[in-house]
């Protein structure tokens, strides 16, 4: 069962806490955020083994600058980052290339161009619920390149704020919005075939026929 992260002024007070030897506490400091934690570690490691080892590294790293943290910011926000970077190091130094990135249509201002405008909406909890489309999403995400893998599971995988995503990726908020934006379109474009039917042939829709339609 998922446990609550407390407010701020509580963590903060629990940080210092831990800071000032009571060491003991930090297991409960980051045990709600350990989830994410592996989730960040797995998009980008997108093994499973890599990412647990990513993800205790990172916890471990954390607990020992966790003098370093600010208050300015959510821990969350610093522990996802702090996640991140343990995983593109891990990567780098493996240098896994797991799948080939989807091929990306860039015109020169940099915009993406999505092979077509068919009507996409979201996709239903029955399909998500079906063993063959989980392992397709799983497979169009591994697919994306790095920077648009980031922060699609920033935003839209660790719900996080379009201001908190800049701060982890170090990048602007103007950056975030518009690779959020070509993540999202490429992942339709990876996704769209099947979704229009092929992967719904064990459903009682008929054959073409979208099964939320």
């Amino acid at each position: 069962m998922p446990v609550s992260a407390p407010s701020r002024e509580a963590e903060y007070a629990l940080i210092q806490r831990i800071v000032h030897g009571e060491k003991e506490l930090f297991y409960q400091l980051v045990r709600p955020y350990e989830r994410r934690v592996y989730v960040m570690a797995f998009a980008i490691l997108r093994n499973e083994a890599d990412a647990q080892d990513a993800a205790q590294d990172a916890l471990f790293k954390a607990f020992k600058h966790l003098a370093q943290f600010r208050s300015e910011a959510r821990f969350s926000t610093w522990l996802i980052q702090v996640t991140l970077n343990e995983a593109r190091m891990r990567l780098r130094k493996n240098h896994l290339e797991i799948m080939r990135p989807i091929d990306e249509v860039e015109q020169e201002d940099g915009s993406y161009t999505p092979r077509d405008f068919t009507d996409w909406r979201e996709i239903p909890s029955e399909a998500l619920e079906r063993k063959q489309v989980r392992e397709m999403l799983v497979k169009a995400l591994a697919s994306l390149t790095e920077k648009y893998r980031e922060v699609f599971v920033l935003r839209d995988v660790q719900h996080m704020s379009t201001e908190e995503a800049a701060e982890v990726l170090g990048i602007s908020a103007g950056a975030v919005k518009t690779r959020l934006l070509r993540a999202r379109l490429m992942l339709r474009d990876f996704l769209a075939p099947g979704l229009d039917g092929a992967w719904a042939t064990q459903s009682n829709s008929p054959k073409g026929i979208k099964p939320w339609s």
